[in-house]
């Protein structure tokens, strides 16, 4: 796997002269390895040691899936200078183009629209890198996946007696835009979409939407091995009071499902 010093160095260096821009990809890469080092040697030992030849290679979840989990923590968060090191990677790891476009408008709903925006940018840069055309990407109107009706319908009813009161629009917004649009579009599969849920949720320390929405992503195939691993990759990538946080709810989630005799 190409070596992760450079990315951990994106998410430091804010933004770039036009020469390093200018450089190739590996005097940059030799470049920024140099510039962690002579600020901080045991990041950079740790980078490759702990980072790179450890956590991205535990078996527990692969490295498409950790490309999404990364993508969306530093969306998240909002880390858009590293975008770019981590977006290349994601096209090596087979993540296609229309699903990091999904992910992104995804994300503007549940991170908010400036830090979707913010990674226009860095992403933009490298899909022209890699000669992605807009027809690779996710489609404004597609087709949407069919809806299970009668859980949207108990789903909708229950947030508006709690919250219909309170703020109608926003319960309206919920159902049209999010569960009866964004949730249906097929560039992401349902799994896939709760990943990036999940991992948005985690980062942000966003710990009560996590039950709902851990719950929806093993219901779609996300294994408990796999949320298990999800949390330890963000310890690196969030923090980790942001994953020891998260660590109560999954285990009370994990009991419930093992509980009702659902398998891992």
């Amino acid at each position: 796997m190409k070596s992760l010093a450079p990315l951990i160095a994106g998410a430091m260096i804010m933004t770039a002269t036009s020469t390093e821009a200018e450089q190739p990809n590996n005097e940059r890469r030799r470049s920024t390895t140099d510039q962690v080092r002579s600020v901080a040697p045991a990041l950079e030992q740790y980078t490759q040691t702990r980072l790179e030849d450890e956590v991205w290679n535990r078996p527990g979840l692969n490295r498409r899936d950790r490309s999404l989990v990364t993508i969306a923590a530093l969306i998240a968060r909002g880390v858009a200078p590293a975008l770019a090191q981590y977006v290349d990677l994601a096209l090596r790891n087979g993540v296609k183009p229309a699903e990091i476009s999904e992910t992104i408008t995804h994300l503007a709903y549940y991170s908010g629209w400036d830090k979707a925006m913010a990674a226009v940018g860095p992403v933009s840069d490298v899909f022209s890198r890699h000669g992605i055309t807009t027809d690779q990407l996710a489609a404004v109107h597609p087709a949407l996946l069919s809806l299970d009706e009668k859980k949207e319908t108990e789903r909708a009813m229950r947030v508006g007696e709690q919250f219909n009161s309170v703020a109608p629009g926003l319960v309206q917004y919920t159902t049209d835009y999010l569960f009866r649009d964004l949730w249906l579009r097929p560039e992401l599969a349902p799994r896939d979409r709760s990943l990036i849920t999940v991992a948005a949720l985690i980062s942000t320390g966003q710990v009560e939407q996590i039950t709902y929405h851990l719950n929806r992503a093993m219901d779609s195939g996300l294994t408990q091995e796999q949320a298990a691993e999800v949390i330890t990759h963000l310890a690196f990538y969030a923090g980790w009071p942001n994953a020891m946080s998260a660590l109560p709810v999954a285990k009370g989630i994990f009991e419930k499902r093992n509980g009702q005799g659902q398998t891992r």
